[in-house]
């Protein structure tokens, strides 16, 4: 039967093992006629047997079998068993190896697409908070203050080392396994280059006993380690946030309605944040799915199938890009009060460090001596319950006098600092704005590594998107190439 449109069948199935099997079936066709290893008769009877368990596949969704040795039954079903020359220098270990490092390809830059479009929401959360200040948080408690952007920086950066694991993956996998057979290779001269071009890989596996037996688990191995490594970066994320939601007075929620939050069936002042509970337990669910990929994969010997399965494994990557779509939803409904973090900022000590930096930078008192100075103020204002912004600056003098005469009494007992320079050392605006180091909170320190990150952003879509479609066009190439036999 002459197919009219020979890349209209590839485009239509989903490329599920099926695909993948027919598609290995296709190259063998092409590779071994164009090597002389079929007749034209051959190769024309086989392309004729796949193209009708295809059609038949399209109609019947129980024939689109996922071994080969169930498609081989069908294809012999459908011409005659001379077909099954095509099968000469191959097994299902090599043809399923093959597939599987497909599929698992396919898995990985699905993740990376979506982990793509979480990152580029992060860095416009950072531009447009560029100038928003916030307290952040070392051992559950407010630490000192920072920039949002800063702070979201942070994390894109954390994101970024996850793609670029990812990316990694995505290179070092890139491999067919076709012409391995069973494990150690094959009499008959299988051109495994031309069949890896053929399906679109970059290159065979070297070792037909890797081929088969190690990397179609190594690949599944490390991409579930990447898909773990972003559940724990959004679990913390997400936590960071949920911490907010025990606050009377939060500076960042969820903006209410919809799957973002609910209320309670009897309290009726609480609006749950449903989203990031459900994407905390989504992040939970991909750290599992890790594990068990692990835990398949451990302390059986080389050749087991326990760590290869297609639906298993699949089922952690797709774990993976579902958080991630629904992470993606929970940056797109935060809504951050900066008037309200400031508040919180002078509401407690955040910036009582920067008195002693600032008494070493400008004045040069020893920074121990400093801390204690800075220690004392604290303890003097949460014992009277004053804030800092109505820190009495004369008590302020006491204090330091008190401080220095007991523990460095070589230095002058009289504060250095004028009232207008304490009062600057604990804006939190300002100390953030005077950071001088590389990486600081500094806004052009902030700006420079937004630009950055978007940049390698950039890079890694228009990599990605290569790939895939590199992939793509060698795939329907190969079908041009199929249909004249057809």
């Amino acid at each position: 039967m002459q197919n009219t449109q020979p890349e209209a069948a590839a485009k239509t199935q989903p490329r599920d093992e099926f695909f993948w099997i027919s598609t290995i079936n296709k190259a063998t066709v092409v590779v071994n006629r164009a090597e002389g290893l079929l007749d034209d008769a051959t190769a024309r009877l086989a392309a004729r047997g796949i193209r009708a368990v295809e059609e038949a596949a399209a109609v019947d969704p129980t024939k689109r079998v996922k071994k080969y040795i169930a498609y081989e039954p069908l294809l012999i079903a459908a011409t005659s068993p001379e077909v099954t020359l095509i099968h000469a220098g191959r097994s299902s270990q090599d043809i399923l190896s093959t597939m599987r490092m497909a599929l698992d390809w396919e898995e990985a830059a699905q993740i990376a697409g979506a982990l793509d479009d979480v990152i580029a929401k992060i860095l416009d959360l950072a531009e447009q908070h560029r100038d928003t200040i916030v307290p952040n948080y070392t051992n559950g408690v407010a630490a000192q203050p920072n920039s949002y952007a800063h702070y979201l920086l942070g994390f894109a950066a954390s994101f970024l080392r996850d793609r670029e694991r990812l990316a990694q993956c995505l290179v070092r996998y890139d491999m067919s396994s076709m012409g391995a057979t069973v494990l150690n290779g094959t009499g008959w001269p299988l051109n495994r280059a031309a069949m890896a071009a053929k399906l679109g890989f970059a290159r065979e596996v070297r070792n037909a006993f890797d081929a088969t037996c190690q990397a179609p688990v190594d690949a599944v191995l490390e991409i579930a380690s990447v898909a773990g490594s972003i559940a724990i970066h959004v679990g913390s994320m997400v936590n960071d946030i949920m911490v907010q939601y025990a606050q009377p007075r939060p500076w960042i929620i969820l903006q209410e309605g919809g799957e973002n939050t609910y209320v309670s069936s009897a309290m009726p002042q609480k609006r749950n944040p449903g989203l990031m509970n459900n994407c905390r337990a989504d992040a939970s669910d991909v750290l599992a799915e890790m594990n068990a990929v692990h835990m398949r994969a451990h302390n059986v010997v080389p050749g087991m199938t326990d760590g290869k399965s297609v639906e298993k494994n699949t089922r952690m990557a797709r774990a993976a890009v579902g958080m991630l779509k629904r992470f993606l939803k929970v940056l797109n409904a935060l809504r951050i009060n900066p008037e309200r973090a400031l508040e919180e900022l002078n509401s407690d000590w955040t910036a009582s460090q920067e008195i002693a930096d600032r008494l070493m930078r400008n004045y040069g008192l020893p920074f121990r001596i400093g801390h204690h100075v800075a220690s004392a103020m604290v303890s003097w204002a949460r014992a009277e319950n004053v804030l800092p912004l109505a820190f009495p600056y004369a008590q302020m003098q006491r204090i330091y006098g008190d401080v220095v005469r007991a523990e460095f009494p070589e230095a002058p007992a009289d504060l250095p600092m004028s009232e207008a320079e304490f009062r600057d050392a604990l804006d939190p605006k300002g100390i953030v704005a005077a950071r001088r180091t590389s990486g600081s909170a500094a806004p052009a320190e902030v700006d420079a590594m937004l630009r950055e990150a978007r940049e390698e952003l950039q890079l890694r879509r228009e990599r990605l998107a290569a790939s895939v479609a590199d992939k793509c066009a060698a795939v329907a190439a190969l079908e041009r190439e199929f249909a004249a036999f057809l």
